[in-house]
């Protein structure tokens, strides 16, 4: 084999092993980014508001995911922040517009803020999604504005759709429960 052979065989080496590392680092940054929000979203669960928003922002920092920012959002509208909840929803769609918690918590958020017609949008974009683990959350939302509407029979049916995804939702079948008590029966 000759110099030139050799060295472009040295060449491959070294930029298999660069690569190699390369894909190793990045593997490191998103399992630190993923440890980040995930502790984040803990520490929301637990009522730590601050500290839970510093993480998410040191893993978005790291690489901004739909994820963080869904969770950033979120508990941003635990602190009340419906205005930067959105915003930060806004960002995780930009992300992952399959992704559908987004959707689904700027829906409730607007709920929360009274403004129901323009939760609706957002409600069925979260249904649509290909990424989402909790489909009855949205149907249930929906539910809750028609309830409001006094449309009984269209809160019915998404209380129903929400039933037939989760039939132990609670927030459901206590919207059946309502929906009974001012006398519409399951169909």
């Amino acid at each position: 084999m000759g110099k030139l052979a050799t060295a472009l065989i040295f060449l491959l080496v070294v930029a298999a092993n660069s690569a190699t590392a390369a894909v190793e680092e990045s593997k490191e940054k998103a399992r630190m980014a993923e440890e980040l929000y995930n502790t984040g979203y803990l520490l929301t669960m637990l009522g730590r508001y601050h500290e839970a928003i510093q993480l998410y922002e040191k893993s978005i920092a790291i690489i901004p995911t739909a994820e963080a920012y869904t969770f950033l959002g979120w508990t941003l509208s635990h602190m009340g922040d419906y205005k930067r909840a959105i915003e930060e929803a806004e960002k995780a769609i930009q992300i992952d517009p399959e992704f559908g918690n987004p959707y689904n918590d700027i829906g409730v958020y607007l709920i929360e803020q009274g403004k129901e017609d323009e939760a609706i949008p957002y409600l069925e974009k979260a249904m649509r999604t290909k990424r989402y683990c909790c489909y009855q959350f949205p149907h249930f939302n929906l539910g809750r504005i028609y309830l409001k509407k006094k449309m009984y029979e269209k809160a019915r049916q998404e209380f129903e759709k929400s039933l037939e995804i989760d039939p132990n939702y609670l927030p459901a079948l206590e919207g059946m429960e309502i929906l009974k008590a001012l006398g519409f029966k399951e169909t």
